[in-house]
């Protein structure tokens, strides 16, 4: 099992979910106002008047046939539209209860 950690721009809000709905990844955690940075390209997003951009957040746990294919769709709306940004990190889980 892992866990994917899922940053995005809020205007991507319904795309990541509709995207969680269509691969049938049911179960999830999310965080709405996330402050913070792309490491190489990203605007800050801090919900100023200077950077009034914010994030959200998912984290969702998932059997590991299916990382791949969360991958894919995650780096898909990525290229869809650059500016906005969302970025997924995979982590083993290895005990839970």
């Amino acid at each position: 099992m892992k866990a994917v950690f899922i940053i995005f721009n809020q205007a991507n809000t319904e795309r990541v979910e509709y995207m969680l709905d269509q691969l049938e990844i049911r179960g999830f955690t999310f965080w709405e106002q996330v402050q913070g940075q792309g490491s190489l390209t990203g605007e800050p997003r801090r919900g100023t008047h200077t950077w009034p951009e914010m994030n959200s957040a998912i984290i969702t746990m998932v059997e590991d046939d299916k990382v791949d294919v969360l991958l894919k769709t995650v780096h898909k709306l990525d290229i869809r539209n650059k500016a906005i940004g969302v970025r997924a990190f995979v982590w083993d889980i290895t005990q839970s209860y």
